[in-house]
């Protein structure tokens, strides 16, 4: 047997402690990350993600957990270990600790991601911060490791909190709807990006979506068909409630919508009562708007309404419900601010705070209502002269159903082709006059449901564009511009790739191959 000598033991295992030492050159600078954060210094070394075996949760506050579980799925599926969950009193020296800071260190919503080569660090000021962390850090890996690589995640210190408190999306599952399951993968998008609202359009003419059980015609024959003439569907409460836990998981409040008086077709094809003229209408698979309306002199329409916000106010653990209100072209100007003044009497008797289309500042507002300012600037700076906050979502810009140009196959452009750049490049404070940040509770980008009718479609309509949308409501102005925004979102195309989202591959971004 050939003998090995003392000296090329030596050799071996000082290449062996060399290769294990040996600095991983990174820069957490040069990283992608969507929204921007606030502060991103690099240290140059890199920690090894294969080697996290265990997250560690601070004991105590309420909420971490499920973060850390939704990181160790992510850790499992791109590395292939096994990484657990572990309450702690004390920092770690190594590992991932996920905790809450101190009051004041960090601004609400707000995190602290320090990456160093033993540990990674994310400190919220709450249990959102700390997803919002965890999402920050998700960022610096690729979406999948199939051949199961080492994986060194940068290090340094990333220090960022929102500029706004609202960063939603609605989807209308009315017009076309959409499934448990499909809801749930929106919800992924959302929480993706740091989004933090997800708005349920669950009512209009086509289609009333959600179970109530003191009316339940409204869904067993209301809820029957769509656009088109497809089959429908609806949610029942178990299943809403489902994805409220869902969303909740991922730091996001679901916030629902009964449209009403207009666009409650549906409603009125369920029970005829609730006509004026005490005939039901015939169900309604089109697509025009304005048309019908609820009976707004009679007593049974606000035992209607009392009832539906009082099941839904019950299985909706945030704080708002949407009442709708936009396009109620057949009601009277005085029936309506009548209508509107009841309803906002009903809703807060439940302990909800009301959200409304411009619309509804012609009413007399109380306080803590929020109206989202959608196409009329005249109705909104109306609203924040009655103390009303304003949700932001400009048709011309946020609707995530425009047409990106001429050639799209999918979508509307009554309110003009909206671009990536055209729906990146604005800020909600400067937009309308007399609107200022100090009046707005956030930015909403909706994708109403004409001519979407699949999740493929939802995501060609959605991708890129809401990864802007996000950045907007996280991003200081000061620190957005296009041309350096473009460059960040040519990385996320293969993210997209990566995780089968069916995009928009549009010409202004210079998308890597």
């Amino acid at each position: 047997m050939r003998k090995i000598s003392v000296l090329s033991i030596l050799v071996i295992l000082m290449s062996m402690f060399q290769s294990c030492s040996e600095k991983i050159e990174t820069d957490l600078t040069q990283t992608a990350f969507i929204p921007k954060p606030t502060s991103v210094t690099a240290t140059g070394d890199g920690y090894n993600l294969t080697k996290a075996s265990l997250i560690y949760v601070q004991e105590g506050p309420a909420g971490l957990l499920s973060t850390a579980e939704f990181l160790a799925e992510k850790i499992n599926q791109l590395t292939g270990n096994s990484a657990e969950t572990k309450t702690t009193n004390s920092t770690p020296s190594k590992g991932v600790y996920i905790s809450i800071a101190e009051d004041g260190e960090l601004n609400k919503q707000g995190y602290e991601l320090k990456i160093n080569k033993n540990l990674i660090s994310i400190k919220g000021a709450d249990a959102a911060g700390c997803f919002f962390g965890l999402q920050t850090l998700l960022q610096t890996l690729p979406v999948a490791n199939d051949n199961a690589q080492p994986l060194y995640v940068p290090t340094g210190t990333i220090t960022d909190s929102p500029e706004y408190y609202y960063r939603g999306s609605m989807l209308d599952v009315s017009r076309h709807f959409f499934n448990v399951e499909e809801v749930k993968q929106y919800i992924d998008f959302l929480a993706m990006y740091k989004m933090n609202v997800l708005h349920l359009h669950l009512s209009d003419d086509q289609g009333w979506r959600i179970e109530i059980k003191s009316w339940p015609k409204l869904t067993d024959f209301g809820g029957q068909t769509e656009v088109g003439g497809g089959e429908g569907g609806f949610y029942t409460q178990e299943q809403y409630k489902e994805l409220v836990q869902y969303a909740a998981d991922r730091q996001i409040m679901i916030v629902p919508e009964i449209d009403m008086p207009g666009h409650t077709n549906a409603a009125l094809a369920s029970y005829a009562e609730l006509n004026c003229d005490g005939k039901a209408r015939e169900l309604y698979t089109g697509t025009e708007v304005g048309f019908s309306t609820l009976c707004t002199d009679k007593e049974i329409t606000y035992q209607f309404i009392d009832d539906v916000i009082r099941e839904l106010a019950e299985i909706t653990p945030g704080p708002y419900i949407h009442i709708g209100g936009d396009e109620s072209h057949v009601t009277a100007h005085d029936d309506y601010v009548y209508f509107v003044n009841k309803v906002q009497d009903i809703v807060k008797k439940y302990d909800k705070k009301i959200i409304g289309w411009d619309e509804i500042a012609n009413a007399k507002l109380i306080d803590d209502v929020t109206v989202q300012f959608w196409a009329d600037v005249e109705n909104t700076t109306m609203g924040v002269e009655k103390g009303a906050q304003v949700l932001m979502s400009p048709a011309a810009r946020a609707y995530l159903d425009m047409q990106y140009d001429s050639t799209t196959h999918l979508g509307l452009h009554w309110a003009g082709y909206i671009e990536v750049d055209h729906g990146y490049d604005w800020d909600p404070a400067t937009l309308v006059e007399g609107i200022t940040k100090e009046n707005i509770l956030g930015i909403e980008a909706p994708l109403w449901s004409e001519t979407v009718t699949n999740i493929d479609e939802v995501e060609y309509m959605t991708f890129p564009r809401l990864p802007g949308y996000a950045e907007i409501g996280w991003t200081a102005p000061a620190e957005r511009n296009w041309d350096e925004y473009k460059t960040r979102l040519a990385k996320h195309g293969k993210r997209f790739e990566a995780l089968g989202i069916d995009y928009y591959k549009s010409a202004l971004v210079p998308w890597e191959e």
